[in-house]
């Protein structure tokens, strides 16, 4: 099993950029997937970007090419750089950890608040 705890969220404006950090209790260079998620109010929530063990990544249509994900397996972290902000971002923002299929954990999120 795994903990894990994000930080970095803030309020910004939009065109602005932020960093999130995901901080795991554990070694994460054998986790198969590690992901970023956010759920806005009165919205389900919502895959953003996954990194794969072998660096793999992927992203949501509505981020490409303004967020990046990416991690330090050296200091168990997952990142979430996000540019380019803009209001529908706003969020609270889960990082997620995919042992298995059976076994997939997640952190308490952070908010990100846009404003025009």
């Amino acid at each position: 099993q795994v903990q894990l705890v994000e930080s970095g969220g803030g309020l910004v404006q939009a065109g602005g950029s932020l960093r999130l950090s995901c901080a795991a209790s554990r070694s994460i260079f054998s986790i198969n997937a590690m992901g970023w998620y956010r759920q806005a109010p009165g919205k389900q929530r919502e895959l953003v970007a996954t990194i794969s063990s072998g660096g793999r990544k992927h992203y949501v249509d509505s981020v490409k090419g303004r967020f990046t994900i990416s991690r330090d397996n050296a200091k168990n972290m997952v990142y979430l750089q996000m540019n380019s902000l803009k209001p529908e971002d706003t969020a609270v923002y889960f990082c997620n950890a995919i042992l298995t299929p059976w076994d997939d954990y997640w952190g308490q999120g952070t908010q990100v608040t846009v404003s025009s």
